[in-house]
């Protein structure tokens, strides 16, 4: 139930970052606003994506270890 309502969530922020977004640039007030709701959507889609991952798989990922890329390792190919 959690999902559904985040999506609900994440749905209407859209809806209104989609009318504030012709007023942005009109007042401070609007663009603050706007900014908030940016945020808070930001905020409710990565608690969405956790709801999503496998806890036992990322527990699993960080126990193996893997070969971590250097930026040397670019300019050697």
């Amino acid at each position: 139930m959690k999902k559904k309502e985040l999506q609900q969530a994440i749905k209407e922020k859209e809806k209104q970052l989609s009318k504030l977004e012709q007023h942005i640039y009109k007042s401070k007030t609007c663009a603050e606003v706007y900014d908030k709701l940016v945020l808070e959507k930001a905020i409710q889609k990565k608690e969405l994506d956790d709801l999503y991952k496998n806890k036992f798989v990322e527990r699993v990922k960080k126990l193996i270890p893997h070969k971590k890329t250097l930026i040397c390792d670019y300019f050697t190919k």
